[in-house]
């Protein structure tokens, strides 16, 4: 085996030319795919996998259940309107919910960094504490592993989950039909850019938050109310562009969206603009898209506005029958352009 070297190329090659791993293979773009596709689904064939879904809804005898797993490792660890504990709950209970599911068990790993300061873990641990009995969730068993001081930063944590499914959709790209109204839960881009804000210590006229929430609560709400859920996406790395070029890739279908009905808050807009960013890839920590039946596009954002978390959801586009498998946005001026998968993030280490 190969000797790991610490001062390999950081750029997005593609895995066939780079031969390492690099960081934008874990960035939610195009590098990313092509590592899944290359490295981890040649050997893993679950047909659960193949649905490529934030969470596996798994048969257990006459229900269904979702269960998850991710792991966080966000720089810094403390942000405006979080930390990495907060987002590790709440990140592992929106993938639960992108399936519908109502969140019910956690686990969580810590992996520390020898120095790490015994303050700073306990401040985490206590928001892990304070985010789980917000979404009413329990954490039921973890693990604990302590690497040498210099080979690790800092704090990693990975939380898994298990969520009941109480519907009887099959909520996932497969489900997207032509003519779905696309829907997205709020405003785009805080939590990249909070994250950024906070680790180059940019200051605002306004305090900047990230938009980590849980959106479990929007979801089940979303179902007790009626609405035909074909696909949900919480939109993480990448943003929504790569999000609705995922799903447009599995679902075998193209999507149009139009920038007006997309809402950015002026300061996010501004930083991007500052910094050549486009806002439509940056993370989000609370937010999601949503497809449902055009018919039920305005009760779906009725609902919506009835949570904190979705009070600027918008209609933003559709699906459409272009067998491209593309994604395409028109300007506030009328000219579309094509919203390709990047090779990497824009921002790496926000989640």
């Amino acid at each position: 085996m190969n000797e790991f070297k610490r001062d390999a190329p950081s750029c997005g090659l593609p895995l066939s030319e780079a031969g390492i791993v690099l960081l934008a293979h874990g960035g939610g773009g195009k590098s990313m795919r092509q590592l899944l596709k290359g490295v981890v689904r040649k050997h893993f064939k679950s047909p659960f996998l193949s649905t490529q879904h934030d969470s596996a809804v798994l048969p257990m005898g006459e229900t269904r259940i979702a269960f998850t797993t991710d792991t966080y490792v966000v720089r810094p660890i403390f942000f405006p309107g979080g930390d990495i504990g907060k987002l590790a709950i709440y990140g592992t209970v929106n993938d639960l919910a992108m399936s519908g599911a109502r969140p019910l068990y956690l686990s969580v790993g810590l992996i520390l960094e020898e120095g790490f300061p015994m303050e700073s873990l306990d401040l985490i641990v206590g928001s892990m504490e304070e985010a789980a009995q917000q979404c009413g969730v329990e954490i039921v068993t973890g693990d604990t592993k302590v690497v040498e001081r210099g080979k690790g930063d800092g704090i990693f944590i990975n939380t898994s989950g298990v969520g009941r499914i109480e519907h009887s959709f099959q909520i996932g790209p497969q489900a997207v039909r032509h003519g779905d109204a696309v829907i997205v839960s709020g405003d785009l881009g805080r939590h990249g850019i909070s994250i950024m804000a906070a680790r180059e210590g940019l200051e605002f006229e306004t305090t900047l938050q990230s938009d980590c929430a849980p959106l479990s609560p929007l979801v089940q709400d979303l179902l007790e109310s009626g609405i035909e859920i074909h696909c949900l996406r919480d939109l993480t790395r990448g943003g929504l562009a790569s999000a609705l070029n995922e799903i447009a890739e599995t679902a075998c279908c193209s999507i149009a969206i139009e920038e007006p009905q997309i809402t950015v808050t002026p300061e996010v807009q501004g930083v991007c603009e500052l910094l050549g960013l486009d806002p439509l890839y940056v993370a989000n920590e609370g937010r999601m898209v949503i497809f449902v039946p055009q018919a039920q596009a305005s009760r779906t954002i009725e609902v919506l506005r009835r949570h904190a978390p979705g009070k600027q959801a918008s209609w933003v586009g559709k699906v459409t029958q272009d067998p491209r498998k593309q994604v395409s946005i028109r300007s506030r001026v009328g000219i579309a352009r094509i919203l390709d998968l990047l090779s990497g993030e824009q921002l790496p280490r926000i989640c």
